[in-house]
């Protein structure tokens, strides 16, 4: 797993907003290659499609067809397996990287204030897992699981 949280996100879990209300009314882009070295640099890779509820559109600063997690269970919280979370291909390549951007706008430049999370993606591992990482031009993008846990200690 390949989790990458920002300074933005992080500062959120450790104050009042938390997980949730610093990524409530998200989005998820798929880009292709490599993820950048933390959540806090731009996006690398070309962006293959943006996730949004039932594929709707999407505006930051507006939670219509936002994305919400479900509430956190035994230190992990996941997408809600009743929500459908979908998109378009908005480009050809093969997915390798996952950005879940809170709603607040954000230009895609590198930034310590905006909540965001980088995940690995795959098709039988990785962080998001997607039936089909080959996404081409106007093709349906559907997530079946995202989530993420944080660490144990005993």
């Amino acid at each position: 797993m390949t989790i990458k949280a920002s300074t933005g996100l992080r500062d959120a879990m450790l104050g009042t907003v938390g997980f949730q209300g610093a990524l409530a009314d998200g989005v998820l882009e798929i880009y292709s290659g490599a993820q950048p070295s933390n959540a806090d640099a731009a996006p690398t890779g070309t962006l293959l499609a943006r996730i949004t509820l039932d594929g709707g559109a999407f505006a930051h600063g507006s939670p219509t067809n936002g994305l919400e997690w479900d509430a956190p269970s035994n230190g992990t919280i996941q997408k809600p397996v009743a929500d459908n979370w979908q998109g378009v291909g908005l480009a050809l390549g093969t997915a390798g990287w996952g950005r879940f951007k809170g709603n607040p706008a954000d230009n895609d430049g590198s930034s310590t204030t905006l909540a965001r999370v980088d995940y690995s993606v795959g098709k039988t591992s990785g962080d998001i897992r997607l039936p089909n990482i080959n996404i081409d031009i106007g093709d349906p993008v559907s997530v079946n699981d995202a989530s993420m846990q944080l660490p144990i200690s005993k």
